[in-house]
């Protein structure tokens, strides 16, 4: 029971993460007397970063429990950075 609570909340939670407004992301645009106009970057980043926390972290509660929560928690942040840097690598901000 407590382990379908939590996982419950979690997926909420990962749902309001992904559903994000679409006026925080700008693009690179050019402007012939204004030079480029500045890309948030850092929010994708920490959108990559929080969704790979949250994934994870479901995963690892769903497996083990609260200890299992942490350890996917870090795992999988760690691998949505790794995952914003081959996009960013590519040109893909």
């Amino acid at each position: 029971m407590r382990n379908r609570l939590l996982a419950a909340i979690l997926s909420i939670g990962l749902l309001f993460v992904i559903a994000q407004p679409l006026a925080a992301m700008t693009h690179y645009r050019y402007r012939s007397n204004y030079g480029y106009v500045k890309h948030r970057r850092h929010m994708k980043t920490a959108k990559r970063v929080g969704i790979g926390a949250g994934g994870g972290a479901v995963v690892g509660a769903l497996a083990a429990g609260g200890k299992g929560a942490a350890i996917g928690g870090v795992a999988g942040a760690g691998a949505g950075l790794l995952y914003d840097r081959h996009k960013k690598r590519h040109g893909h901000y």
